[in-house]
């Protein structure tokens, strides 16, 4: 059920009347930079012109222009498309500016590529009702969100323009959050996939972790990924492809004002399909950021390996399928499995028998999966670039600040045919919004109330609260061990998950990072 009869709240920049959704106050399609378009297109953004009269905020914001893909996790259609993109939504039981409820912020995922903050999923109802103010908002994706060019260099300007979105929304929440009954000293940042790259980013970067008064104060971090970033020459080197190859200007030597006055459609469009691009799948800089501008001067493991994030509480964890993202990512698991255990020098047949090894006494591994070999790349994969990572990053974490580690393993009963490996990627996200599917039994959505008051629980006071005590991860001492909550069937603190075999496989990251900055796997040349 969906009512107007709303307050009008006065935000800084102007008035603003949203919308009752099922008892829940909803205000969709708030600006909070002004559009990033022409003159401003690869610029940080920019305040917004302020308004004087109510401005109805019923409508969702157009998402960011981004061409769509079938073989992309989760792109379909993200509705209306528009270089003028940067809105943001918020859900509230109340707008009482002295209830000071806690505050959560999502940021979406999608390779840093495609997205779009008011996709149904992220629906902040259920979340409102337990007593939370919950925002979620668009950044610039794909080439209008992280681009270097020689042209755009000589300006000294950033690359990482999507990032510097969300930093912009963040500073939104400052502002204007308490208007909504949000606390502005209580701001968890949440977020998966890229979204939850971007959460590390946020950590890491020197322009967002050690403001005053802070933009936030605990972060979630679902399925970050250890695939690192490129670098700005790299970036700049790409540019310079897309100026030529997509844009029809001339290379390297194509001006900003030329590179500024590209029509926004071309955003959308893709190459002439080839046998090595299939799907004429454009280049671009995901799925992680850039690294070397003023957003992200140094790499997030480079940040994270010296202390130097944001020291504050951290949940951060993965799935138990999350391999089923790798298509998205343009990589065959064999073809990348074969480039590590080359990259390594090593007698090829004896690599593979190690990594056997790690596997053969699971008992969730079979014979038939150590046979196949996409079956078994995915396996080790999903450890290497998901499970391994997020435990790597727990390790660091802890040593600054409290951090909790969780594997999400829960399929939902309807799905279990579907899916025989597991919890897909992305495929926990509806579960910390409390959110139900239609096909969802009883023992599903007791799951999702579960999982959504350890998250509400983490925001309102930092500690993950629940039907099992949520361990802090400590790690370096003689007596400590390693502490995994396990969302399962089975709620249960796992102690030294997977350790050795993680261990082995973190000790091969040197090996992973130069397969994949050769491009191993790569099927669309998005790398």
């Amino acid at each position: 059920m969906t009512s107007n009869s709303t307050p009008i709240i006065n935000t800084v920049e102007g008035p603003v009347q949203g919308v009752v959704e099922s008892e829940i106050l909803v205000f969709k399609g708030i600006p909070y930079a002004r559009p990033p378009v022409e003159g401003l297109r690869w610029r940080e953004p920019q305040p917004v012109e302020p308004w004087k009269e109510t401005r109805k905020a019923d409508t969702f914001g157009k998402a960011c222009l981004q061409p769509t893909y079938p073989s992309m996790d989760g792109a379909g259609s993200v509705g209306p498309q528009s270089e003028d993109c940067l809105y943001l939504n918020v859900w509230t039981s109340g707008v009482d500016p002295g209830a000071l409820k806690p505050v959560m912020v999502w940021i979406h995922g999608g390779a840093f590529k495609i997205g779009v903050g008011s996709d149904k999923i992220y629906g902040g109802g259920p979340l409102a009702r337990k007593g939370a103010v919950v925002v979620t908002f668009n950044y610039r994706v794909g080439l209008l969100g992280f681009f270097a060019h020689p042209a755009l260099d000589r300006e000294l300007g950033p690359v990482n323009f999507g990032l510097l979105d969300q930093i912009a929304a963040l500073e939104w929440v400052q502002r204007n959050i308490a208007a909504f009954g949000g606390d502005p000293g209580n701001v968890t940042i949440f977020g998966q996939s890229a979204g939850a790259e971007s959460v590390l980013a946020l950590f890491a970067s020197p322009l967002s972790r050690d403001r005053s008064p802070a933009l936030f104060h605990k972060g979630i971090a679902q399925s970050p990924y250890a695939i690192p970033e490129q670098t700005r020459v790299k970036a700049s080197e790409l540019g310079v492809k897309v100026a030529s190859g997509l844009f029809g200007l001339s290379g390297a030597n194509a001006t900003a004002e030329e590179l500024r006055a590209v029509p926004a459609e071309k955003f959308t469009e893709k190459l002439m399909p080839t046998p090595e691009n299939p799907l004429g799948q454009v280049p671009f800089l995901g799925p992680s950021p850039v690294r070397g501008d003023t957003v992200l001067p140094t790499g997030l493991r480079a940040t994270f390996e010296a202390g130097e994030q944001a020291r504050k509480p951290l949940i951060i964890g993965s799935n138990s399928d999350e391999a089923s993202v790798l298509e998205a990512f343009d990589m065959d698991p064999a073809a990348i499995m074969q480039m590590i255990i080359d990259a390594g020098g090593e007698d090829a047949e004896n690599a593979l028998e190690m990594l056997k090894g790690l596997y053969r006494s699971d008992p969730e591994v079979t014979e038939e999966d150590l046979k196949d070999p996409s079956r078994f790349a995915g396996l080790v994969l999903r450890d290497m670039l998901f499970t391994a990572q997020a435990r790597w990053l727990a390790d660091k974490h802890s040593k600054v600040a409290d951090t909790r580690w969780y594997y999400f393993s829960y399929v939902p009963e309807g799905d279990r045919q579907d899916q025989p490996h597991g919890v897909p990627h992305g495929g926990e996200m509806m579960f910390p919004f409390g959110g139900i599917k239609p096909r969802f039994t009883a023992a599903d959505r007791a799951m999702s109330e579960k999982v959504s008051k350890y998250w509400f629980s983490f925001a309102n006071t930092g500690t993950p609260e629940g039907e099992v005590a949520w361990p802090k991860h400590e790690t370096g001492g003689l007596l400590m061990r390693d502490k995994t909550l396990k969302l399962g069937e089975t709620i249960e603190v796992a102690y030294d998950f997977r350790k050795m075999r993680l261990d082995a496989l973190i000790a091969q990251y040197p090996k992973l990072e130069a397969a994949l900055a050769a491009g191993a796997g790569s099927r669309g040349g998005s790398r």
